[in-house]
């Protein structure tokens, strides 16, 4: 990353190649000062978040993850930390490598990881579509990841979801909030181990397959 690139997205023309997208604000605010990494806010949704990821001119050496909160589906419960092998939406799906060896590391931490696909989606999962989803494998669902993986090509290291909401406990929950200042906490946390496996690991180019699912 040029930078020009860096300053725009809040980073040091020096330090760590590593970029963290976060789509939403609160993820982003979490993020920041955790690591020593600059924080993209990418925006909400797929459209958003492609079009913000591709206007930065990332060089060969850059290593953006994508970190933020998530839907659990099938088993997935509030709190799960899922490491994305895959993410799919309907254009297709693309594969990140590098997913068990991150979920070592964060295990490793302490953290509870879940490894497996996520599907990106342009609206709120509802229980019968995850249910639908649980049979496929998806153990999780989001609005950005294969976007920002597609828009990124062969750059995104990692996927990162910590779940705040399932089909028995959704987003219109009393317990909603509670949920995500817990998940924030979270994501914070394990936004150093990310960042250090990003800036350490050889490159883990993801495999894209462009066919509808």
């Amino acid at each position: 990353m040029s930078a020009a690139a860096r300053r725009r997205t809040g980073g040091a023309a020096t330090g760590s190649r590593v970029l963290l997208c976060a789509p939403l604000r609160c993820e982003a605010v979490a993020l920041r000062g955790a690591t020593g990494s600059p924080v993209l806010r990418t925006g909400l949704g797929p459209w958003r978040s492609a079009r913000r990821v591709a206007g930065v001119p990332l060089g060969p050496e850059d290593a953006p993850v994508l970190l933020g909160l998530g839907g659990g589906v099938g088993d997935t419960g509030p709190g799960a930390v899922v490491v994305a092998d895959e993410v799919r939406d309907e254009a297709g799906s693309v594969r990140l490598p590098g997913a068990a060896g991150l979920a070592e590391l964060l295990r490793g931490a302490g953290f509870p990881v879940l490894v497996g696909p996520v599907a990106s989606t342009d609206h709120l999962v509802g229980g019968g579509e995850r249910a639908a989803l649980a049979t496929t494998g998806v153990v999780a669902v989001d609005m950005e990841s294969a976007a920002v993986a597609r828009s990124a090509g062969d750059r995104l290291c990692a996927v990162v979801r910590v779940v705040v909401d399932t089909a028995r406990t959704p987003l219109l929950h009393p317990r909603t909030a509670d949920r995500g200042l817990r998940a924030l906490l979270r994501l914070r946390r394990l936004a150093p181990a990310v960042t250090a496996w990003a800036a350490s690991s050889r490159r883990c180019r993801p495999a894209t397959t462009d066919h509808p699912r």
